[in-house]
């Protein structure tokens, strides 16, 4: 399912990046295969890394890498080469994964690593874009980029910490850990997101018409094991 997700917006992106040009012109045919090739140069540096690092080439990390190199070569992906944009790519796949371990030590709740592809690999796009321009790179240029990777962060984490604070304190953020282990499908939209679908925990074969009830009890059981 979560490598169906990351192909839907894989997809997606050469409507984003080429699409955003409004206009029918021979540069889109670049900027398509920059895109193209970004994100496969991220998937395989991050199961590379990730390999190299946890002893096993990891799935999530791999998917997360060719997200990272989507969002790496948006920025500068009209206005970079083929070449460079392999290299963009697989610069963000190899720093994704260092940041969601990062994030993770830090104990940020983050399961799907968006601060690290969005935020962090966002501002190493946003960098990169002048650094190989095709044009040239500038110290005038590299400065701009700069101070607009700064504005991004000096409005969006304080707007962003305030606004969830708010949240937090008025009608909370979090669920309890009880319907975590439930499932929001179940507690937060009265269904089953997988009725298909059968876990396995520990060596424990799950029921997959198991009640929600039942479900609950057999998670807490298994937790309260482990």
């Amino acid at each position: 399912m979560a490598a169906i997700g990351v192909f839907v917006l894989w997809l997606g992106w050469f409507g984003f990046n080429p699409g955003s040009t409004t206009a029918a012109s021979k540069d889109i045919a670049m900027i398509f295969v920059n895109t193209n090739l970004s994100a496969a140069a991220g998937a395989i540096m991050a199961m590379f890394v990730s390999w190299l690092k946890f002893g096993k080439p990891e799935v999530g990390m791999s998917l997360n890498g060719a997200l990272a190199g989507l969002v790496g070569i948006t920025a500068g992906c009209a206005n970079v080469t083929p070449t460079s944009s392999i290299v963009i790519g697989a610069v963000a796949g190899m720093i994704v994964v260092f940041s969601v371990v990062f994030f993770d030590r830090l104990k940020i709740d983050d399961p799907v690593g968006a601060i690290s592809v969005h935020g962090v690999c966002g501002a190493w796009g946003t960098l990169a874009a002048g650094i190989f321009n095709i044009g040239g790179t500038t110290l005038s240029i590299l400065g701009v980029q700069l101070i607009g990777i700064a504005a991004c962060f000096f409005w969006t984490f304080p707007v962003a910490y305030l606004l969830f604070k708010l949240i937090d304190i008025t009608m909370g953020l979090r669920v309890s850990t009880e319907e975590e282990l439930e499932g929001l499908d179940a507690t937060e939209h009265g269904g089953n997101a997988y009725p298909d679908f059968t876990t396995v925990n520990h060596g424990t074969l799950g029921d997959s018409d198991r009640s929600a009830k039942s479900k609950y009890e057999h998670a807490r059981l298994l937790h309260l094991k482990t």
